[in-house]
């Protein structure tokens, strides 16, 4: 039976894509450059939650706002990682506003 290599998987949230591209983008450049392969970014489905709101304190029913909150996300594997790897991933210092998760396999 072979054996399997060990993999890091991430996964990246945040409401601006903009930042989690980025973000996204930092950590395949510090694992590619301590000699991991990659897999990813891959773009999870976004999560839109609506909200409705009566604008109007008494009666009229028609008058409504509408607010949209989107959560993006990205799922990206680490393959074999090296222990430079992992240091440096421990040292990278993500934009504020971006939720990792991090799990070993």
């Amino acid at each position: 039976m072979a054996k399997k290599a060990q993999t890091i998987r991430i996964r990246l949230k945040a409401f601006d894509h903009r930042l989690i591209d980025r973000s996204a983008q930092e950590i395949v450049e510090t694992a590619k450059r301590t000699g991991a392969r990659v897999h990813g970014p891959i773009p999870l489905p976004t999560k839109k939650e609506r909200f409705t709101i009566l604008v109007s304190p008494h009666a009229d029913k028609d008058a409504r706002d509408q607010y949209e909150i989107r959560t993006h996300k990205r799922l990206m594997d680490i393959i074999e990682p090296t222990d430079k790897t992992v240091d440096a991933l421990m040292k990278l210092d993500l934009a504020a506003g971006v939720d990792v998760q991090i799990k070993l396999n």
